[in-house]
């Protein structure tokens, strides 16, 4: 009978866990009004208020062991809310790099830029096709651009370490369909020439980019002649004459470029545009919103971020939900007679177990809110980069925690104190009153 009252309550535990990770902020008020309302309106509620009052005027004389699940349970949500905002900064700054009235064309089999391929005839081709805006000339807007990577000193290296930054040949086409990306300091490349404008993201990753600084790109020296800010992922670039680029590192490649970035004259228009090239026998390529294109480069990468945060948050919850456990049996034995002899004058088991709960809760809820607070002012905004999925360069982007991954951390951080409290209450609820008189 006991096996079985246990696995119960482990079920129990494991569904009401399942439908709190589910629940919206809106969802967890509700609850809490409810509560409340019980407490007030009810005499169950009423003896809830009375025990759960007792318990938490004591907490001063618990300071130690108060203290020890605060600090846990602050520390597994100050990590988790800190790993969690790399994958939100990091998926925040590519959905910011694409627009609904702009699209990329890419050979149809290819899951990014630098797999795919398109002809100088491929290119042609697709500024023929309808649905595209076109510039004072009457000319189509099209950047057909390519993409290669280069190896540059690691800003703050001791040991002269290099990462891979990606460059992008472009023409001046690219900033017309990005007119996010503007020069801040110096001027553009001049076309047909091996000079360079440098996003500012890139300036912070890497040492010697600044305007008048000689760089050695595919054993060619590229000078720098200004700095951008586009803030999206374009900043971690470098960028130069597209013509330049494939002199240097595709000789001969008779005007190929990796992709081709198109401005519609509308949102609407795009899809007369992906049937105009899917109807054309002569093209095998495919056409996105680039706001969809970079959402999806993100996918991956954000998914692999969340697991690794959510698995170190998981390994580090453990060692708090049995901190809490520990001291909150500890509380209970030391109430035993007090919440003894509460039953034994009328007080239902119901409201001793709710009682040790809230006790257990209202110190999760204070070290999540620490632990999240914490985060909030030492990693939000704070500078990172990683290989872009997609790319054969680093991103870089800013950690972002919000108002959404603190209230995860909360609820994660109520979880921990619903397990920690669950047990003992039940413990101290389910005790005979006669043992616990008994009791010291």
């Amino acid at each position: 009978m006991t096996f079985l009252k246990n696995l119960g309550l482990l079920l129990l535990t494991v569904v009401a866990l399942v439908a709190w990770v589910m629940l919206p902020w809106q969802g967890a008020l509700a609850i809490a009004v409810l509560l409340t309302a019980w407490m007030f309106l009810f005499r169950t509620g009423a003896q809830t208020r009375s025990v759960a009052s007792v318990g938490i005027s004591t907490l001063t004389q618990r300071m130690g062991s108060s203290a020890v699940i605060v600090v846990g349970i602050a520390g597994v949500v100050g990590v988790l809310v800190a790993l969690l905002a790399m994958a939100e900064g990091y998926a925040e700054t590519l959905r910011n790099s694409g627009s609904e009235d702009t699209a990329i064309v890419m050979r149809g089999a290819s899951a990014n830029e630098v797999s795919s391929s398109l002809s100088r005839d491929d290119i042609l081709q697709i500024g023929q096709a309808p649905g595209l805006a076109r510039n004072d000339k009457g000319e189509p807007i099209v950047s057909a651009e390519t993409v290669v990577a280069a190896n540059l000193p690691i800003k703050g290296s001791t040991t002269g370490d290099e990462g891979s930054a990606q460059v992008r040949g472009v023409s001046e086409a690219a900033f017309v369909v990005r007119p996010n990306v503007k020069i801040i300091e110096g001027r553009i490349f001049q076309p047909g020439l091996r000079e360079l404008v440098v996003g500012k993201g890139a300036v912070r990753q890497f040492e010697g980019l600044k305007v008048g600084a000689t760089l050695k790109l595919g054993n060619q020296p590229w000078t720098i002649v200004g700095i951008f800010a586009s803030g999206d992922a374009m900043e971690s670039e470098l960028w130069g004459d597209a013509n330049a680029v494939n002199d240097v590192y595709r000789p001969g490649s008779g005007g190929s470029r990796n992709s081709a970035t198109v401005k519609l004259t509308k949102p609407a228009a795009l899809k007369e545009f992906q049937d105009s090239l899917e109807h054309n026998p002569q093209l095998k390529v495919k056409a996105s919103t680039t706001l969809e294109f970079f959402a999806k480069q993100s996918e991956q990468m954000t998914k692999t971020l969340r697991i690794i945060g959510i698995v170190v948050g998981s390994i580090m919850a453990v060692g708090a939900v049995f901190g809490a456990l520990n001291t909150m049996f500890a509380a209970v034995a030391s109430r035993a007679r007090e919440i003894a002899t509460l039953r034994a004058i009328g007080f239902r088991g119901m409201p001793v177990v709710i009682a040790v709960m809230l006790e257990t809760m209202l110190l999760a809820l204070i070290g999540g809110a620490v632990g999240g607070l914490i985060a909030w002012a030492v990693f939000n905004g704070y500078e990172a980069s990683t290989m872009a999925a997609g790319s054969v360069g680093k991103l870089s982007f800013n950690l972002r925690v919000s108002g959404g991954l603190l209230w995860e951390g909360i609820k994660w951080a109520l979880a921990i104190g619903f397990i920690g409290g669950l047990f003992p209450a039940v413990r101290a609820a389910s005790l005979p009153v006669t043992t616990a008189l008994r009791e010291l």
